[in-house]
């Protein structure tokens, strides 16, 4: 190559290469560009080969030019990167920009379901009162259900109308838990067995079935909280003092009670606890008793040596009754309209 073929070869491939870099479109394009044009295999590489067969003065000339193709297209790579860049920030600081003048509706948040928040409520105010809150399986065998609790056969309770008898292992064998009692019978027993015996205050929150027509004060699938207090010379006094105070921490001190006897295989004696709200009408509440001496033996207790009362609630009628809802269906209705007021 002569040193005139090799200015004009410099002048074309600047020429060809500036047109080429104004037109990359992005950075990815413009670094492949980089390559093509000053990389090892580029044309002005391998133009810069044909030095050697030159005269020493034309390759001093053409090495120039060449030399000088290389500064300019090498300038107008890093000019061009420099808008891409600066085109490629702006497009994200747009995409990413904050209207903070645009108004935001709140944001609506589920909540604790207002049975759940009842139960709670019950949980810290026994707790707060020094009692330990324990739990057993909703699944029970009827001897846990019903004979440890001195509930006879030929009870009403054991009816197909009252319970929900499982198909599991021997007909009549297991149920549906009609009630929490059963957790005092298991308590007791894992008390005399783990800690050498009572003292035990004890409350057991959970879940119970009834196999009966649901209405605007009754559920098939409902909730109880019952205590257990096992310990030395406790009396019915106890009992009172503790309904009462319980009373008046979850609906407020203006709220009365009163006990009047009433039957449960399980007490004796035993009573049902009514209240009497501001209006003057007194409401059934609760069902409690002294733990009747069959039951103490049936947990392993010695009923010569410790006493004990119990007591259940309704959880879901509690929270009925606290938050005036006239139909304790609305609870598991599932209609947002009526839990959001909660």
């Amino acid at each position: 190559m002569t040193d005139e073929a090799s200015q004009d070869a410099a002048t074309r491939i600047a020429d060809t290469g500036r047109q080429v870099v104004a037109a990359a479109e992005t950075l990815a394009d413009l670094a492949v560009l980089e390559t093509t044009l000053l990389g090892k295999k580029s044309e002005l590489s391998l133009a810069r080969r044909s030095l050697g067969s030159m005269e020493p003065d034309q390759r001093k000339e053409a090495g120039a030019a060449f030399n000088a193709t290389r500064e300019a297209l090498g300038d107008a790579i890093e000019a061009r990167r420099a808008e891409l860049a600066d085109a490629e920030l702006r497009a994200t600081l747009d995409a990413e920009a904050l209207d903070l003048t645009r108004y935001v509706e709140p944001v609506e948040r589920g909540h604790v379901h207002p049975v759940t928040a009842t139960r709670e409520r019950l949980e810290d105010i026994f707790v707060g009162l020094g009692f330990e809150v324990v739990e057993g399986p909703n699944l029970e065998t009827d001897w846990f259900n019903f004979g440890a609790l001195n509930i006879p056969a030929h009870h009403p309770a054991r009816g197909m109308h009252d319970t929900f008898h499982l198909d599991v292992g021997e007909p009549g064998e297991y149920v549906l838990r009609t009630h929490t009692s059963p957790v005092q019978i298991r308590h007791m027993r894992a008390v005399t067995a783990h800690r050498g015996g009572p003292p035990i205050y004890a409350v057991m929150p959970g879940r119970v079935y009834r196999n009966e027509r649901t209405d605007a004060t009754h559920l098939a699938a409902l909730h109880q909280l019952e205590g257990l207090v096992i310990d030395r010379q406790i009396t019915l006094g106890h009992l009172e003092g503790t309904i009462d105070t319980f009373i008046r921490a979850y609906f407020g001190s203006e709220f009365e009670t009163r006990f009047r006897p009433s039957y449960f295989p399980f007490t004796e004696p035993s009573a049902e606890v009514d209240m009497r709200v501001p209006g003057g009408e007194w409401l059934e509440i609760a069902g409690c008793g002294m733990v009747h001496p069959t039951v103490l033996r049936n947990g392993g207790i010695d009923p010569e040596e410790w006493s004990g009362f119990a007591f259940g609630f309704g959880i879901d009628r509690l929270a009925k009754m606290r938050h005036d809802v006239s139909d304790i269906r609305e609870f598991v209705a599932n209609d947002v309209r009526f839990l959001s007021q909660f």
